[in-house]
């Protein structure tokens, strides 16, 4: 009963406005104290801040999150959109097909979803309009594309899931490529079935040469070789996650200095905002560690798990419930204040089911991309709108929905089929 009370008290904070860490690490704090006494509460908060910030293996996020940043700085979106472009731009639809593409590339950069419709918005939809692309299809894929971010490896979300539930990052980065992969091609197939139908709604563009494709690739292929270097190191085992975040981070710095893109200041300021967004992400994780601890304390894990056995259901509709509560979730909160506040209560009754640990995060990311672009609050979408503010929100989710058919389609093919997400990792 305290940890339900515990658990209102968090979600009224948030819907107020209240910062999510801010939320869970008062609500843990004063749970735990008022369960044992506040001395206890505190030396298990500041034990818990130690922990977090002397734990080796957390240096994987700002070191991601340099990479990054480094790469952004590099201004890379616009050549990804263009190499994909001079591939597919010529076909119907096929500006919308590149968006996909460069969303694809640039979420294997960025880990954000946010970051990556941000990007995409502002370097693919003037194309689109400027060819007479309809809004609904334009807004629609880079919304939809935008998803990619958190799926895609290297990915902030599944590194904060690995380290809540000391779950693999290796396997769990691994695990990511094949469902990133049918994601960009379903979400290919969709735009040609679409525009097979709507004809008017992505004309076709100019066909560009193999010379211009050519200098188009030549363009990116550090980038693309960066991020084979980097997953094909840790899947071979050549180093760990932490040494291939490292890496990565090196090699962003090197292209973004070989472009002329990093001075002084920039590099300065790149270094700034990867410590600032990297001390947010440790306070959430400090938060919801502190949270986690209060209602292990109040025994609501054991309770939930007593609860689901005595349901008598099946492990396949448990998922399902999670999935809805999760797509629920999803309509008011972001993905990382998602992962944070419920893996901890969760995962233990994954664990009870013997649901492996991997696969349950690949679908969980999955469930929580269709919960960024669904109505009536897609953060995808909200974030699309900031940036495109002239596009009404009616066109906007009416071009959303479009990408929800095949997101439906691959959680099933996920679902049914749990060796698309564990047969890469199973050969690590």
């Amino acid at each position: 009963m305290e940890a339900g009370f515990g658990l209102i008290i968090v979600f009224t904070l948030i819907m107020l406005r209240v910062p999510v860490g801010v939320a869970m690490l008062a609500v843990g704090i004063g749970g735990f104290a008022m369960l044992t006494s506040w001395r206890p509460a505190a030396f298990m908060t500041a034990q818990t801040a130690y922990a977090l910030v002397n734990n080796y293996g957390l240096s994987v996020i700002p070191l991601f999150l340099l990479m990054g940043n480094f790469i952004n700085r590099a201004r890379i979106g616009n050549e990804l959109y263009d190499a994909a472009h001079t591939m597919v731009g010529h076909v119907r639809g096929g500006l919308a097909q590149a968006t996909i593409l460069a969303c694809g590339g640039f979420a294997a950069i960025s880990g954000s979803s946010m970051a990556t419709t941000a990007s995409m918005a502002r370097v693919a939809y003037p194309s689109m309009r400027r060819y007479g692309y309809a809004d609904i299809l334009s807004a629609g894929s880079i919304a939809a594309g935008g998803t990619l971010g958190i799926l895609i490896p290297p990915s902030v979300v599944l590194l904060v899931y690995g380290i809540l539930t000391e779950t693999s990052i290796s396997k769990l980065f691994i695990a990511g490529i094949v469902p990133g992969l049918i994601a960009v091609g379903l979400y290919m197939l969709t735009i040609l079935v679409v525009t097979r139908i709507r004809p008017a709604w992505g004309p076709p563009g100019e066909r560009a040469s193999w010379g211009e494709r050519g200098r188009a690739l030549a363009k990116v292929w550090p980038v693309i070789a960066l991020f084979v270097i980097v997953m094909g190191g840790i899947y071979g085992g050549i180093f760990t996650p932490t040494e291939a975040a490292g890496i990565g981070a090196f090699g962003a710095f090197l292209f973004a200095l070989a472009r002329g893109a990093l001075s002084w200041n920039g590099l300065v300021e790149t270094l700034v905002e990867t410590a600032v967004t990297s001390a947010m992400i440790f306070f959430v994780i400090m938060g919801a560690l502190v949270l986690g601890n209060f209602l292990n304390m109040a025994g609501l894990p054991r309770m939930l798990g007593g609860f689901v056995r005595g349901l008598d259901l099946s492990p396949f509709w448990i998922l399902m419930i999670i999935c809805g509560i999760y797509i629920l979730l999803g309509m008011v909160l972001e993905s990382m204040s998602m992962i944070l506040l419920t893996i901890p209560i969760i995962f233990p009754v994954i664990v009870s089911l013997g649901i492996d640990p991997v696969w349950f995060g690949i679908l969980i990311v999955m469930v929580v991309e269709i919960a960024l672009i669904s109505p009536p609050i897609g953060l995808n979408v909200y974030m699309l709108r900031s940036v495109l503010p002239h596009i009404g929100l009616r066109t906007l989710f009416a071009g959303v929905l479009i990408f929800l058919v095949p997101d439906i389609l691959k959680l099933i093919l996920v679902i049914a089929f749990p060796g698309i997400v564990l047969f890469l990792p199973s050969l690590m």
